[in-house]
């Protein structure tokens, strides 16, 4: 019943309510944490991927698609556009050539279906840049490398620099180069393979578009091309960010790709083992440029029904963007777009759009915007606890995401203001009700936090260490 009385308060907002105190819940150490890490969550952090064949319809990524750019803009005022994705090895750039669109929408579910008749022309660039005007955003800008020429990419690079002009962020070049072998490269094509002919493609488009940022290595799961890059990158000037993708879990297909193992560390069908974030690092360091993860959700091929679009991925998405940027990582990019089962957003220009539950998820992650991290114990060692503790603003705020399905009991480190934002929904598999709002309640130093939901507190006194 307290799931019920929780929705209810969360409705009334404004009121002061007292959250449920369940006699059962689960008890936890007391939290605390140090000092600022020096890590802070970056004001572009925040960001989404779409498939490059996207801009096939240029009223898409449009200002005047009024409704996406709502809600764009509601979930970050400065974030990061990514273009790419599988479709972006099989979408040619045409230039000033006027052809009507062949589709409304392209999303994930379109990949294994539609592989010709995609373009980029000029006319979409435009109207992308009216987009990204009207959102805030910049856009990190995907070229065709499987099927291109450098000399094609270079008059995209061109066009792209000169319309976009500073919504421009980076160019990266092809999407998953570690998956080409077997597929549009050799067997044995490797990461040497890769590196000159990236190097060809960056020397044309560096040439034909001086001034222009480039950003890769773009990677799907295979790290020895990650480190390659990093390796390379400083001797490139214009080489400014390293980046790859994640996904939890998948096939969509496979029956390990479940609720369950979407909160356990590892599951047991990831493909970017715990173990690799020590080569994120170590790529870093040898780069010395920051690192984003450009792509990525929680169950590749498309995501899960039940599992990508329920409120349990509100929950993962929200701890995955805070830990993350504990680790010092520079940004977020999710996958989706079109119809997409793991999509933040899904729709189309011409019946609207709506939100699922990893939207919310991630706009409570974008709340910790721009804060510095303070250093924090391991949650006690519960992997199904996410604890995070931020400076922002001169206030500590405090988030706590549970990931099971019993209210967990926490003794904060000192007691916090009245007001507590809180990310809920009826259920873990609910695929609609994830409310995130922010209510007032009696201080309290202890606090339980209901099954599969998020809360972020501000601590009363002002930060000191």
């Amino acid at each position: 019943m307290y799931r019920r009385d929780l929705l209810g308060w969360l409705a009334a907002l404004g009121g002061t309510a007292a959250l449920p105190s369940p006699a059962r819940a689960r008890g936890h150490a007391p939290l605390a944490y140090g000092p600022p890490t020096g890590t802070a969550m970056a004001a572009d952090f925040t960001g989404l991927s779409f498939e490059r064949a996207q801009l096939s319809n240029p009223s898409y990524f449009s200002a005047r698609n009024t409704e996406l750019v709502r809600l764009v803009r509601e979930l970050s005022p400065s974030g990061n556009l990514r273009l790419g994705g599988s479709s972006g090895e099989h979408t040619a750039y045409i230039g000033e050539e006027d052809r009507p669109a062949p589709f409304a929408i392209f999303g994930p579910e379109h990949n294994k279906s539609i592989k010709e008749g995609m373009f980029v022309s000029a006319a979409a660039l435009r109207e992308l840049r009216g987009f990204l005007d009207a959102t805030g955003w910049r856009c990190l800008y995907g070229l065709n490398l499987a099927h291109a020429t450098p000399e094609q990419a270079a008059r995209e690079a061109a066009d792209a620099q000169r319309i976009l002009g500073p919504r421009l962020s980076m160019i990266q070049i092809g999407n998953e180069p570690d998956a080409f072998r077997n597929r549009y490269r050799p067997a044995g094509w490797g990461p040497r393979d890769y590196l000159a002919e990236w190097h060809r493609f960056h020397a044309a488009i560096a040439a034909a578009a001086p001034g222009v940022r480039f950003a890769g290595p773009d990677i799907s799961n295979k790290l020895e091309y990650l480190t390659a890059f990093a390796a390379a990158a400083p001797r490139y000037r214009d080489v400014v960010l390293l980046t790859g993708h994640y996904y939890a879990m998948g096939p969509a297909g496979s029956p390990d790709a479940t609720l369950d193992q979407l909160f356990v560390p590892e599951a047991r069908t990831a493909t970017f083992k715990r173990e690799g974030y020590a080569v994120v690092r170590s790529a870093m360091r040898t780069a010395g440029l920051p690192y984003r993860m450009a792509e990525g959700n929680s169950c590749w091929d498309g995501g899960k029904a039940g599992v990508s679009d329920v409120h349990a991925a509100a929950i993962w998405g929200a701890d995955r963007m805070l830990d993350w940027a504990a680790r010092g990582w520079s940004g977020v990019n999710w996958h989706g777009g079109g119809n997409g089962i793991y999509s933040p957003i899904v729709g189309a220009p011409g019946n609207g759009f709506s939100r699922r539950p990893l939207y919310y998820g991630t706009q409570f992650a974008q709340m910790c915007a721009g804060a510095t991290f303070l250093a924090t114990p391991d949650a006690g060692g519960d992997p199904r606890l996410g604890c995070y503790a931020v400076r922002q603003d001169g206030r500590d705020r405090v988030a706590l995401l549970n990931k099971r399905d019993v209210p967990v009991r926490v003794t904060l480190p000192s007691e916090p203001r009245a007001q507590v934002t809180i990310l809920t929904a009826p259920s873990a598999e609910a695929r609609n009700g994830t409310t995130l709002a922010t209510i007032s309640r009696r201080p309290s130093r202890t606090v339980v936090i209901p099954p599969v939901t998020g809360m972020l507190f501000t601590m009363a006194g002002r930060g000191h260490n």
